[in-house]
């Protein structure tokens, strides 16, 4: 306990929120152990993604003295490794969360006392213009104090480098360090805003950065036709739309509906139960609001827009909430078969994706990849293609079109989707139809995860049994394939070779009739994640949902098998 009071004490010198402040003396004053122990017992891991985590005192959540300190870590590694890391300066973002424009500002600060050249938007913006002005002003780092999507309570520090992807483990890993060496603050230099603004070293992203987005975007495109599409759109409380609208407005798509109730950032996320797209009615006022208007297609952002969702008319008065790996491989077949041809095109994806992705791109006669989960491995991917990069997406909502930003942006995809939409309308077609024509192509392909939850023993056991004892068949069906991404092995028969893939851990098996298993532990969560893909064919005679419907228990027997044989 002496600990903990001890730690907690020294906190609070370091703490500039006032309120924090009064509830950690609170705590010491009580000897509250429970909330002590929580919030000072550990800290937040700092990794691949930055930080983030529930906002409240102490090194274990997400504060104002916290970010001073990674900040300060970050600031120094910088230094340490990338050339003029000063001179090329610091660009920093924020959402609309609470505390996100005052952790900002700490950050801007802490860079500026060590020499940096810092760029601030003013205003709050959506992650991918940040990634895109650290290209744009040729920083060394960025910085993006967002959540994305994670529950009201959360914040984050989302770091990139000076290759504009998200760091990479070693990058991490030397940050964390130098955060674990930092003492105390009190002799960090926090300058006056207005003092660096007047001196010069603290600049606004200003209007020409977006506007330099708003011309790559037109590079991106691969349909200049009538842009006389309806569109129901949400922001989801975040901070998409002032900026979604003027991508789409300035490319002729004016005719934009927004869900009043989200229109506007709000971190309480008063209306969505979790401010993710994914999550079961989290759609639901975008989507009635389509309804409502007769949509041509329905658009949601996650709440710092890096995310796009999709729901399209299904024919009969509603809308088809689209996945993930059915926006990827729309997107991905558009691009290429209306884009410019030779150039080495590519496609990248990651190993829980679809396997109907490398389909298309063979279709087209694409460069195709895939990387472990996680946009940084995605694009630096895309970074060392000696050719021209069409499209990377993972299935969990996150698409980067071309190299203009190296993250997902949610931005630059919804507009590319309006195109696929408008061409579609103009030719008289169907967004539906155009979906079906693809499973006819490349076969219908259906999808779904299942998570089992646990302690982290339970789970790591989990992992070890099946990885020692992996079976021979699912049900009926041959195991023909299995990757170990832990040992970096790939064993098809007798034959084994080696993954040239950064090992994880995860398994991957095929079946002969082209299913494939995906088992690995969420990043994020106590549960490990199983993905499923179900291969099969599209009847002739059969419409897309029809064929669904009637594939559907093949699926759910495969699910039922695949646990059984695991013993889940």
């Amino acid at each position: 306990m002496d600990a903990l009071l001890e730690r907690a004490r020294a906190w609070i010198i370091d703490d500039p929120d006032p309120d924090t402040r009064a509830t950690v003396a609170a705590w010491i004053a009580a000897e509250d152990r429970a909330a002590l122990e929580a919030h000072f017992g550990a800290q937040l891991e700092f990794g691949t993604a930055g930080m983030r985590g529930e906002i409240g005192p102490g090194p274990n959540r997400m504060n104002r003295a916290n970010v001073r300190r990674v900040s300060l870590a970050l600031a120094h590694h910088a230094l340490a490794e990338i050339p003029s890391a000063a001179a090329r300066g610091v660009v920093i973002g924020f959402d609309g969360r609470t505390l996100s424009a005052e952790m900002a500002q700490d950050t801007a600060r802490v860079f500026a006392g060590l020499g940096f050249k810092v760029w601030l938007f003013d205003e709050m913006a959506p992650t991918p213009r940040l990634a895109h002005a650290l290209l744009h002003l040729g920083c060394a780092v960025g910085v993006m104090v967002t959540a994305s999507h994670n529950p009201p309570r959360d914040n984050g520090y989302k770091v990139y480098w000076a290759d504009g992807a998200q760091i990479l483990p070693e990058q991490a890993d030397g940050i964390s360090a130098r955060r674990d060496q930092i003492g105390g603050l009190s002799g960090v230099a926090l300058p006056a805003l207005a003092a660096l603004r007047a001196e010069g070293q603290l600049r606004a992203v200003d209007e020409a950065v977006f506007e330099a987005y708003l011309e790559g975007l037109a590079g991106l495109r691969v349909y200049d036709g009538p842009a006389t599409l309806r569109v129901a759109y949400t922001p989801m409380h975040g901070v998409g739309l002032d900026s979604l609208t003027r991508v789409l407005s300035r490319f002729g798509y004016t005719d934009l509906h927004v869900v009043p109730a989200q229109a506007q950032p709000d971190p309480a996320f008063p209306t969505v139960a979790f401010p993710n797209p994914e999550e079961p009615g989290a759609m639901d006022l975008v989507e009635a609001l389509g309804r409502a208007i007769g949509a041509d297609l329905v658009v949601a952002n996650d709440p710092d827009a890096d995310r796009l969702a999709i729901a399209i008319p299904d024919g009969a008065g509603g809308f088809l909430r689209l996945t993930g790996d059915q926006i990827g491989a729309l997107l991905g077949d558009e691009l290429l078969r209306y884009g410019p041809a030779g150039g080495e095109p590519l496609l990248v994806t990651t190993v829980v994706s679809s396997i109907m992705f490398k389909a298309i791109a063979a279709a087209h006669g694409a460069t195709y990849a895939e990387t472990l989960t996680g946009f940084k491995w995605l694009a630096h991917r895309v970074i060392d293609h000696p050719g021209r990069p069409v499209l990377a997406y993972e299935e969990a909502l996150g698409y980067a079109p071309g190299a203009l930003v190296r993250d997902k942006d949610g931005l630059s995809a919804a507009l590319l989707f309006c195109d696929l939409a408008a061409r579609c309308a103009a030719r008289g077609e169907t967004l539906l139809g155009r979906l079906e024509g693809l499973y006819r192509q490349h076969g219908l392909h259906l999808s779904a995860q299942v998570s089992v939850r646990g302690d982290q023993a339970t789970l790591s056991a989990i992992m070890a049994r099946i990885r020692a004892a992996p079976p021979k068949a699912i049900g009926a069906r041959a195991v023909i394939s299995l990757r170990d991404l832990q040992t970096g092995l790939h064993h098809q028969g007798a034959r084994v070779e080696a993954i040239s893939l950064p090992k994880t851990n995860a398994l991957i098996f095929t079946l002969d009739d082209k299913a494939v298993i995906r088992v690995r532990p969420s990043g994020t969560e106590p549960k490990v994640k199983l993905y499923f893909e179900w291969v099969g064919v599209l009847g002739a005679a059969q419409g897309y949902l029809e064929g669904v419907a009637a594939a559907r228990p093949a699926l759910t027997r495969l699910i039922e098998e695949t646990r059984a044989a695991l013993g889940l």
